[in-house]
């Protein structure tokens, strides 16, 4: 068979029915495509967790760190000493800071953890990984996280004498 006798058999479709073809298409193709947001430029801050044993303090500030955006420790949302510290009242502070940020119109920010330093431990509190976690959930994007513990380079002695502590 020829090409042309192909195309004398082949269906010869209605310019209607061309036409309503085409308006379908362009109706799926354009729900395919998601919306896209149209906001403003990035505000870019710094969220400092400040993360101890016995509290859990979340500063945002905006990049050169200078200006306070929103503060919230773990003391200001449980009413006893020894929950100040706990992963419950970290999540709230950063709940809060949050809230108070989305305000001002921030849309992503990087992360400082910090532990206390020093001679002792320098692992974060129990409440840095909550405060983190609730952080990121705030729908903001994240930069970097960061440690910013102060490590000594050289540092007072030790308690516990020459010979340490003897039990």
């Amino acid at each position: 068979m020829s090409e042309i006798e192909a195309e004398v058999e082949a269906p010869v479709e209605t310019t209607e029915a061309v036409v309503e073809t085409q308006e379908t298409e362009a109706v799926v193709e354009t729900q395919n495509q998601p919306e896209a947001k149209k906001e403003g430029p990035e505000k870019w801050g710094i969220a400092h967790i400040y993360s101890s044993y016995n509290n859990t303090i979340i500063h945002m500030t905006d990049l050169t760190g200078g200006e306070t955006v929103a503060i919230s420790s773990g003391g200001n949302h449980v009413n006893a000493d020894r929950y100040e510290s706990s992963p419950f009242a970290a999540m709230k502070a950063a709940n809060a800071v949050v809230e108070s940020t989305r305000t001002k119109g921030f849309t992503g920010f990087h992360i400082r953890v910090r532990a206390v330093g020093g001679v002792g431990s320098r692992v974060p509190g129990p409440g840095a990984q909550a405060a983190i976690r609730a952080l990121a959930r705030g729908g903001f994007k994240i930069g970097r996280i960061d440690d910013v513990t102060p490590i000594p380079h050289d540092t007072t002695r030790k308690k516990g004498g020459k010979r340490g502590r003897r039990v």
